[in-house]
């Protein structure tokens, strides 16, 4: 299990402020969404990085650009960090991790094995783990039990009801696939 994943927690730390009382349930479904990707595809110190770094900005610009369409401003700050750390050599495949997390089909085969995982990953977590994609019941549940979901998934429905109240003719990102 990835309990502690220093490059995802100083990301998230630097946007604490955004983040306010959705800190914990955000950081804890970024572990969740990390976890489920390693359990279908375990790698390298790099492949930790850049799961890390996907998963702490993926759904981030919720908060940070107070919008619910989030994935250009998500892409953003995902693009900016990695730069800023040297790793721009990182920055397409990061980039396709967060556009593509919320596709409903599933990638080329061509693609990078890492953005299907991680596609994976966070639709097991959206669906409360009725997909699970070949993740054991066991592994599931420890992660749900180490990562609880605190009211996560309440405040994306909130979040996904005010946007379609503002926004009717604007639909969900998750949903122009």
């Amino acid at each position: 299990m990835l309990d502690a994943l220093p490059v995802l927690d100083a990301i998230l730390q630097r946007h604490a402020a955004e983040l306010g009382k959705d800190h914990l349930p955000y950081r804890n479904h970024a572990y969740r969404v990390a976890n489920f990707h390693w359990c279908l595809l375990p790698g390298s110190d790099e492949d930790r990085y850049v799961v890390s770094v996907a998963a702490a900005f993926h759904d981030l610009g919720i908060w940070t650009d107070g919008t619910f369409d989030y994935l250009g401003p998500s892409e953003a700050q995902a693009r900016a960090y990695l730069q800023a750390e040297g790793c721009g050599d990182l920055v397409p495949l990061v980039l396709a991790m967060i556009d593509h997390h919320h596709q409903v089909s599933a990638m080329e085969r061509t693609a990078d094995p890492r953005i299907e995982a991680f596609r994976k990953a966070d639709w097991i977590d959206v669906t409360l783990g009725l997909r699970r994609f070949g993740v054991r019941s066991d592994d599931f549940k420890h992660i749900l039990a180490r990562f609880p979901r605190l009211g996560f998934h309440r405040r994306l429905v909130r979040f996904a009801w005010h946007h379609g109240l503002h926004h009717p003719t604007n639909p969900l990102p998750m949903l122009r696939r």
